[in-house]
């Protein structure tokens, strides 16, 4: 998987977007210029970007092991999430609400309090974030929940939620289970994610273009409707297909080679030794091998990613729908952080074509950082500085 450069500065946060990848661009410019009628039309022309565009599905659907036609395409997860809660909310029974969990990127936990207003909880979860499976089957079992939305892993921590192990439990309690997968598909196996009932995905988050996606349904229910107005997608979602922009996803899906993360470790192990108290959030379990939460031991988060970007390198401070904004991350409050803790708190996310050596750069730019942010103290002996 090659990628086209766009920066001088070394880039690490990929969880927030990735870098068109070459394939993607070749799949994206030859659709462009071969495919650029509407699909819908009449005409054979058009008939030939309708049929690259349904072997674009069959492709996703392959890999999903799923009907084709459980595949919506969409312009993105946030649509996508949105899109379930609206069905949610027109089409659930009773008054039990829906669960979820508290560390959900916002375009879930919004949307469940637009559409759903009070009509939802947040589940339990442990000092990492995971889903306290127990308790979930509890509730599930006491015909509790009406539904139930927890996304694969997390965007800010790299988490893994035991996903396959909620999907059965939905499945035997007979409640429909929505899965934002958006920062899995690409960076881990899709072997079971069929098994849920609706599947979120963003093909930006996978180095494929921004402004498309797709969004798996249940099999059996015609009823969904993302948006109304042409016959588009089944019915499902109106508006004419952007046939590049769904080529180019696929081609960046099927490019997609993700990476071990003994490079990821090695890092981490020589930074904590090099400026101690440095913590790992999320340790306790599995991560995705491309994602790092540091609990640096001094200075606040805003404070080390402009440090950092002046030693070289691109580093978040959590989520990318989050920054510029003074309140603490909902995910790590979740975990038990305090919001001293979690002000200091940095997301380091790499993606396929990082190298060892990346990190290594990276490393020497976080000794700089420190050795520049204590500096910075020093300099000011008569001013009291919060280095939170």
């Amino acid at each position: 998987m090659r990628f086209i450069p766009v920066m001088e500065k070394l880039y690490f946060d990929h969880n927030a977007t990735m870098p068109l990848c070459a394939e993607a661009k070749r799949a994206w410019v030859e659709a462009v210029d071969a495919h650029w009628l509407n699909p819908s039309s009449p005409y054979r022309a058009a008939a030939a970007g309708h049929a690259r565009m349904e072997g674009a599905r069959e492709a996703i659907a392959q890999r999903m092991a799923v009907e084709p036609k459980r595949i919506v395409f969409t312009s993105g997860a946030t649509e996508g999430n949105n899109a379930v809660f609206r069905h949610w909310a027109a089409t659930l029974s009773g008054t039990a609400p829906v669960g979820l969990s508290p560390t959900e990127h916002p375009s879930v936990r919004e949307a469940a309090e637009g559409f759903l207003g009070g009509r939802f909880v947040y589940l339990e979860v442990d000092g990492d974030g995971r889903i306290d499976l127990g308790a979930l089957q509890a509730v599930l079992s006491a015909g509790e929940l009406a539904a139930v939305s927890v996304m694969a892993a997390n965007n800010e921590t790299g988490v893994l939620q035991p996903w396959p192990e909620i999907a059965k439990l939905c499945q035997r309690a007979g409640v429909p289970y929505h899965c934002d997968a958006s920062q899995w598909i690409g960076k881990m196996p899709l072997e079971g994610l069929g098994a849920c009932s609706f599947v979120s995905a963003c093909a930006h988050k996978f180095a494929g273009p921004k402004g498309v996606g797709f969004l798996v349904l249940p099999s059996a229910d015609l009823s969904f409707r993302v948006m109304w107005g042409g016959g588009q997608e089944w019915g499902h979602r109106a508006g004419t297909e952007d046939v590049p922009g769904v080529l180019a996803m696929v081609a960046a899906l099927q490019a997609a080679a993700p990476r071990a993360r003994d490079a990821r470790d090695a890092f981490s192990a020589h930074l904590s030794e090099a400026i101690p108290g440095t913590q790992v959030v999320g340790s306790g379990t599995e991560r995705l091998w491309n994602t790092l939460s540091l609990i640096m031991p001094a200075f606040s988060s805003v404070r080390w990613v402009r440090a950092l970007e002046k030693a070289g390198c691109l580093v978040s401070s959590g989520s990318a729908c989050s920054t510029g904004q003074a309140a603490v991350s909902h995910v790590l409050l979740a975990m038990g952080l305090n919001p001293v803790t979690a002000g200091r708190v940095l997301r380091i996310s790499s993606g396929f074509g990082t190298s060892e050596a990346d990190w290594n750069v990276l490393l020497a730019a976080f000794l700089r950082a420190w050795a520049s942010l204590q500096q910075s103290v020093t300099d000011s002996p008569s001013t009291v500085i919060s280095i939170d």
